[in-house]
């Protein structure tokens, strides 16, 4: 598909008054391959820390030497230009090795999220045709159990597995350097798994391979990487970006947060997501930053890292940042070196805005964007940002409020589909042209993307969300997509029918409920706590209902459809007019 081309803010647009002085109004990034951003920076800063994992530094040249030997063991592997490899681990250094060794390999990264479990995970080894998996540990076992209940035809030849602990100081388990609960989870070193019909190799192994390098072939034209997202029917879908929409963001979001090579980056939400991936990972790489890692969310590991090592620039979703003003132990921190705090995937509360900015002079930047926009489409100006908001469209982005029936503008304040235009926009859903045909539409010589969502914009230009034309569910700034948890708990034997919504939750924005008809067989004998213990099993725990509503029959329209909508505006009426707990 031919990319879009930038579309620099109209001077007479409303939210031109209020664009940041220093900041282009549309960018040409780099016209590469995302791998010479690694190598650039590597050539760059010889000595400089690249990551930072519980006080271990890897430099630019380690991470640069360490992704060749992977680039290199995979084409040993049979891997070639195009093919596409698996990702299934948590944030580590070796996350960045994998998949920059994938790309100096040619091939296109398949991040998949590290709490799927093994019922979920056969439709990322199948959709994408993928052959090569690289997996944590821990993971592998679910991984081979998805690729052994698959055909013989469909399954994995290659599995690369990779423990955390190796990339972590010999001394990380003394003192409080890890958290407790993560001892036994991050120090167990676990025997290799076994594929049914393929090899398993270990990372040091990989690491140690002296196979020559392929030469490096695709360019920004090429996918780089196929996330997936889900949608209101159906199983989860790929979304082809090729490396020039992430380029854009990556340079983009450096550009609009002012970064620097000086950067310190506390890189704590998931690189397996969109936000994490380019506006952590592939920033930090292109400006020759330090990434501080975090495997996962602990407020009082994040308030030490942030002190230790001056941490600059922190993207995250405002759950992170309310649990770390709640903490007992936050007066110990020194948050003073952040010059940056923001992100999105839920809004955040006034309240905890106002005292972020009373208590360490921050103003916390909300931004917008979606698996298919390379993350941000919009942002709030870091120097005038509005609550609760969507912010600007983002450098190089054309964005609008349409019907969402005729597609036409809307006027200002009134609530329509939020469409974008833009170099960061994705080509298309991988092997889906029907569905990428409903979510695209040409206007004036431009192609148009629908999000889904439904919004508004102000006299100022600022974009605010009001609802959503999609079922999603936003629980802490994770997407629930409906359609997938109902698939997977009709498997349950006790159950006849489910119909999943969201609901509020005063912590989580949103939380998971699953409204469910029993079988006949099942009535009096299965309760609510098992259907919730038997989704914790079989799906990751972000998706697994939390309150579950047993009925002796869902509510449909006449031509049969289950009435969602219905009931979740029943559970969010109930919960409006029960008082608050104190």
């Amino acid at each position: 598909m031919t990319p879009e081309t930038p579309c620099p803010v109209d001077a007479d647009a409303p939210h031109a008054r209020f664009w940041p002085t220093r900041v282009p109004r549309a960018i040409e990034p780099p016209q590469t391959s995302l791998w010479f951003n690694l190598e650039v920076s590597a050539r760059r800063f010889p000595n400089k820390p690249a990551t930072v994992f519980f006080d271990r530094v890897m430099t630019y040249p380690e991470l640069q030497q360490q992704a060749e030997r992977v680039a290199a063991w995979l084409h040993a592997r049979g891997v070639r230009r195009g093919d596409r490899v698996i990702l299934f681990l948590q944030n580590c250094p070796q996350y960045l090795v994998a998949y920059y060794g994938i790309l100096r390999a040619n091939a296109v990264v398949v991040p998949v999220n590290p709490m799927n479990k093994a019922d979920e995970l056969g439709h990322y080894i199948t959709d994408p045709q993928a052959r090569v998996a690289i997996a944590a540990a821990d993971l592998a076992p679910a991984l081979c159990a998805a690729d052994a209940a698959l055909p013989a035809a469909q399954r994995l030849h290659e599995l690369l597995v990779l423990h955390y602990r190796d990339a972590m100081p010999d001394d990380a388990f003394e003192g409080d350097t890890v958290p407790p609960a993560w001892r036994e989870w991050l120090g167990t070193r676990h025997p290799l798994p076994t594929l049914t019909q393929g090899r398993v190799t270990d990372w040091a192994d990989a690491l140690a391979c002296t196979d020559p390098l392929p030469p490096h072939e695709v360019g920004p034209d090429d996918l780089a990487v196929l996330p997936y997202t889900s949608g209101t029917t159906g199983l989860p879908k790929g979304c082809m970006h090729p490396h020039r929409t992430l380029m854009h963001n990556a340079v983009a979001a450096a550009i609009w947060t002012n970064g620097t090579a000086e950067n310190v980056g506390l890189l704590v939400l998931p690189m397996f997501h969109i936000t994490g991936m380019v506006a952590g990972m592939h920033t930090s790489v292109y400006l020759g930053a330090t990434a501080v890692i975090m495997p996962r969310w602990d407020r009082d590991l994040a308030g030490r890292l942030i002190s230790r090592w001056k941490v600059t620039h922190w993207t995250n979703i405002p759950t992170m940042v309310i649990d770390l003003l709640a903490s007992p132990n936050v007066e110990r921190y020194d948050l003073s070196s952040l010059v940056f705090i923001g992100g999105g995937g839920a809004a955040m509360p006034a309240a905890v805005a106002q005292r972020l900015q009373e208590r360490f002079g921050l103003r916390y930047v909300e931004g917008y964007g979606l698996t298919e926009t390379a993350a941000p489409s919009h942002h709030n100006p870091p120097d005038r940002p509005k609550l609760q908001c969507l912010g600007v469209p983002f450098i190089g982005c054309a964005a609008q409020v349409v019907d969402p029936d005729t597609l036409q503008p809307l006027p200002t304040g009134e609530a329509g589909e939020i469409v974008v235009s833009g170099p960061m926009v994705f080509e298309g859903y991988w092997l889906r042209p029907e569905a990428t045909a409903a979510v695209f539409f040409e206007r004036d010589g431009r192609r148009w993307f629908r999000t889904g969502d439904m919004g508004r914009v102000d006299e100022e230009g600022y974009f605010f969300i009001t609802d959503r034309l999609k079922r999603m569910i936003n629980a802490s700034g994770f997407k629930v997509w409906p359609a997938e948890v109902e698939a997977l708990m009709f498997r349950h034997p006790a159950i006849a029918e489910a119909c999943v919504i969201g609901v509020p939750d005063a912590y989580r924005g949103e939380t998971v409920k699953a409204v469910v008809v029993l079988r006949q067989e099942a009535r009096g004998t299965v309760r609510e706590d098992d259907i919730i213990a038997w989704c914790h099993e079989h799906m990751a725990a972000y998706k697994a209902p939390r309150l579950v509503e047993f009925v002796d029959a869902l509510p449909k329209s006449g031509s049969g459809k289950v009435m969602w909508r219905l009931l979740q505006e029943q559970a969010r009426a109930a919960a409006a007019s029960t008082p608050a707990s104190t």
